[in-house]
C-alpha cells in the first residue's frame, strides 16, 4: 500500500492504518529503536509508542514522507527510552560514545541535548550534510543518526573498522570547521 493510501486511513481513523504502518515502516522502526537500546523488547516498546504518536498527530499532520516521519517518532521514544534507562543504570554503551564523539564538535564540550535543540543548528547541519558526498553522508549518518556501532556500518559498507573510524573522524573535524565558518561554535 501506497503511503498516501496508510495517511488517509489514518484520516478515516481507521485502525487499519496502524496495521498498514506496521506492515509497511515496522522492520525500518524496530532497525532504529534497536540500534539505539540494543533490546528487542525495548525497541519493541519504543515502535508501538511511535505508533501511537502517528496515531495521535495523524491528522492534523499529513506528513510528505511517512518514512521519514515514523523514523524520526520511534528514534525519539528510543532516545527518551534510552536516557531514562540510563538514568536508571547510569550505563554506557554505543549511543553515549556517539553522543560523546558528537558532542565534541557541535556543543564544543557543553550540553549536547541544548546543542541539539537549537534550530538553526539544526538548518546548518542539515546544510552540512547536503554537501557531503554519497558514502561520508552514509556513515555519518549510520554513526550519529541511527546510532549504529562501528563494526556493524564497516560490514554494511564493506569498509574496514579502520577506515570508518577515520571517515567519521574527518567528516567530524569538516563539520567543526563548517559550524566555526557559520558562527555557530
Amino acid at each position: 500500500m501506497e503511503d498516501r493510501q496508510i495517511i488517509a486511513l489514518y484520516w478515516e481513523r481507521n485502525p487499519e492504518a496502524i496495521t498498514r504502518t506496521q506492515a509497511k515502516y515496522g522492520g525500518y522502526c524496530a532497525a532504529v529503536a534497536q540500534n539505539i537500546l540494543q533490546s528487542r523488547e525495548d525497541a519493541e516498546e519504543c515502535v508501538n509508542d511511535a505508533w501511537l504518536a502517528a496515531w495521535n498527530s495523524i491528522p492534523p499532520k499529513r506528513p510528505e514522507n511517512l518514512g521519514a516521519y515514523l523514523g524520526r517518532l520511534t528514534r525519539s521514544r528510543a532516545i527518551d527510552r534510552w536516557r531514562a534507562l540510563r538514568r536508571e543504570k547510569r550505563g554506557g554503551g554505543a549511543v553515549t560514545l556517539a553522543l560523546e564523539e558528537l558532542a565534541e564538535v557541535i556543543s564544543g564540550g557543553g550540553d549536547l541535548e541544548q546543542g541539539l535543540l537549537d534550530r538553526e543548528l539544526a538548518q546548518a547541519v542539515n546544510r552540512f550534510l547536503g554537501g557531503l558526498s554519497g558514502p561520508e553522508r552514509t556513515v555519518f549518518l549510520a554513526r550519529y543518526w541511527y546510532f549504529e556501532d562501528v563494526p556493524g556500518i564497516s560490514r554494511r559498507f564493506g569498509f574496514t573498522e579502520s577506515k570508518v573510524h577515520s571517515m567519521l573522524h574527518r567528516t567530524r573535524a569538516k563539520l567543526r570547521r563548517f559550524l566555526q565558518k557559520e558562527d555557530l561554535l
